[in-house]
């Protein structure tokens, strides 16, 4: 429920909010792609490390012609390796672009359903507002119907003790009912008179 004055402008949590899998796909999703699409890459990465491993081994053993054969062999491992990232990148090319176009359509429509899928946690927390809203609405009115029903109650109770007409507790006036006839006046002079 929203407070006046509240000028706090963050959404409010969502459900959505501790899926991963709905923003984005996962690291592990993405190598598994890239290894398919592009196989030969890792193959070449492998092969330049094989004949590194190779010449360190070569090295500690002292031959000197098999360390040289190693190091070609890793230079001609790294070529291939750059080789096929150049030559799959203009194969993969087309289909690069086809998947750009098919992850903003998968994009678009998982934004889509996110939209409506907040519109609706939106929506039924406005029918929670006004359901809350409802019985705070229905508790005021029998607050209400109470005090006006206790009021009349005691506007009875005045009427059967006589209060209404100055009964029980009620203040009354230190005049006498024929004084509270005749004028101020009339009573000044009266009592004026009645001193000399």
């Amino acid at each position: 429920m929203s407070v006046p004055g509240n000028i706090n402008t963050a959404p409010p949590p969502s459900s959505f909010d501790t899926n991963t899998e709905f923003y984005e796909e996962s690291r592990w999703q993405k190598l598994q792609r890239r290894l398919f699409e592009e196989p030969l890459i890792p193959l070449g990465c492998a092969l330049t490390c094989w004949a590194l491993f190779e010449a360190t081994r070569s090295m500690r053993s002292g031959d000197k012609h098999r360390t040289n054969r190693m190091f070609r062999r890793r230079i001609y491992a790294q070529g291939f390796t750059i080789l096929a990232m150049v030559a799959g990148s203009a194969y993969w090319e087309t289909d690069r672009s086809k998947r750009n176009q098919f992850n903003e359509l998968v994009s678009d429509r998982e934004k889509k359903d996110k939209h409506e899928a907040w519109l609706r946690e939106l929506e039924a927390r406005q029918e929670e507002e006004d359901e809350l809203r409802r019985v705070r609405e229905r508790m005021i009115g029998r607050r209400v119907e109470e005090k006006m029903g206790a009021r009349e109650q005691e506007e009875r109770f005045k009427e059967e003790v006589g209060q209404d007409r100055g009964g029980v507790g009620a203040v009354r006036s230190a005049l006498e009912e024929s004084e509270r006839r005749r004028p101020i006046l009339e009573a000044v002079r009266v009592l004026w008179e009645g001193r000399r």
